[in-house]
């Protein structure tokens, strides 16, 4: 009995040092890293509040007699202790997006809002919404399942997020899942953001797309514009706006709208559809892949450049440069009036994020803000991991006001027409 309370002890520690310790080089087990940093760090309180009740009830019924006692509380305190400064971290991420906001944009971003719109701000954070990790279904969203926007079967279809009550011309949110090209669904990810925008006015769209290794790329970023296509053609009858659409995704989903954002009406990806508005007004990434290529050799691991090459690509570089290169966002900056002519743009990045390495995202924002024409917002969270948004925690609820903070003052500046 005693070796359990150690064990259990022991491997509470070992997840909060996966939360606190930067680790990216170590080839397959990345992912274990990312896995565990991400679910410990994010439930961080959740953990804690299991563990302090095990705890309890192992001295209630066990006893505090043996010295394997001594050992195994002494890793459930410093994991504690380890857990206690990753969430000071998540507590302390709005004054993070709030100096993100304010560089960008200027220290007046509130004002330049609508009061009517700004009433339904906050930048105060609420434990009925972290304390409950999975909770995201509101009173204020209905739902339309499944609608087919293009004829690839169960991966062409896209559902709608929409107000109860009626109305016409709301912004539109178009989400697009990621999982490295190769897994996601349509109702996973960016729940607490289309709940949370839906609910107070705007119109949630969320799409499948074909996977790799199945489809291979560009087949991703077709049928997101594809998508595009239908919400202008079709969210009129839904009460959304079609002249202003928001993109937003993480990882592989930031890396499709990224390169939504700035290619639009580029003819490679719009074969049979090549006089379409694939235009957006503004796009929302969350730690997105940026470079193929890693031209810069920022990326210290070859397994990456492999796994794009064979199971995304399928091509080698020297095969299809072009398609490695036009699958690149960082590629697209320097090409004549792009970034001039793209629309604002938001990325968020964590400094721990095991798979999408942050000084890649730092060298693309540099890039791109030096010739952009719109502002662009760059929040780095630190000791924030891949994926840390997907379900409540303190973290998110930041993040979800300073979102839709920013999705407000792009509605804001498209409808003054600036």
């Amino acid at each position: 009995m005693d070796s359990l309370f150690v064990v259990v002890g022991v491997m509470g520690l070992i997840c909060a040092i996966t939360v606190v310790v930067k680790v990216r080089a170590i080839g397959w087990g990345v992912w274990v890293w990312f896995f565990s940093g991400w679910i410990t760090g994010e439930a961080a309180v959740w953990v804690v509040g299991l563990q302090l009740g095990f705890v309890a009830l192992w001295i209630l019924f066990v006893g505090t007699d043996s010295a394997a006692f001594g050992f195994g509380l002494s890793a459930f305190l410093a994991s504690w202790a380890l857990l206690g400064w990753a969430l000071r971290d998540a507590f302390d991420a709005g004054a993070v997006f709030q100096r993100a906001l304010s560089l960008a944009l200027g220290p007046d971003y509130l004002e330049q809002i609508p009061t009517s719109r700004r009433n339904k701000l906050t930048q105060q954070i609420l434990s009925q919404e972290w304390l409950w990790p999975f909770r995201f279904r509101r009173p204020g969203v209905k739902y339309v399942r499944n609608l087919a926007y293009s004829d690839a079967g169960k991966r062409g279809l896209l559902d709608l997020y929409l107000p109860v009550t009626s109305g016409a011309r709301r912004p539109v949110l178009l989400q697009v899942h990621g999982g490295a090209w190769m897994v996601g669904h349509k109702s996973e990810q960016a729940q607490p953001l289309l709940h949370r925008m839906v609910e107070s006015g705007w119109v949630g769209v969320s799409i499948n797309y074909r996977l790799a290794p199945r489809a291979a790329f560009p087949g991703q970023i077709i049928d997101v514009k594809k998508a595009i296509t239908w919400v202008k053609t079709h969210i009129a009858e839904y009460g959304g706006d079609p002249d202003f659409i928001v993109i937003t995704g993480g990882s592989a989903g930031g890396h499709l709208s990224l390169l939504a954002g700035l290619s639009p009406g580029y003819a490679d990806w719009q074969q049979g559809f090549e006089g379409a508005d694939t235009g957006v007004q503004g796009v929302l990434a969350l730690y997105p892949a940026v470079d193929f290529t890693n031209r810069h050799g920022i990326r210290q691991q070859d397994r990456m450049d492999t796994f794009i090459a064979s199971k995304i690509i399928q091509k080698t570089r020297e095969e299809a440069p072009e398609v490695f290169e036009d699958g690149s966002p960082i590629s697209w900056v320097d090409r004549p009036g792009v970034a001039e002519t793209a629309p604002p743009v938001c990325i968020v990045q964590g400094t721990y994020d095991s798979l999408v390495w942050v000084e890649e995202v730092r060298r693309f924002v540099a890039e791109l803000s030096a010739r952009a024409t719109h502002p662009v917002v760059y929040a780095e969270l630190p000791r924030a991991q891949h994926a840390f948004e997907i379900f409540h925690s303190p973290r998110t609820s930041h993040y979800l006001n300073a979102a839709a903070i920013w999705l407000e003052w792009v509605r804001a500046k498209h409808e003054r027409g600036a």
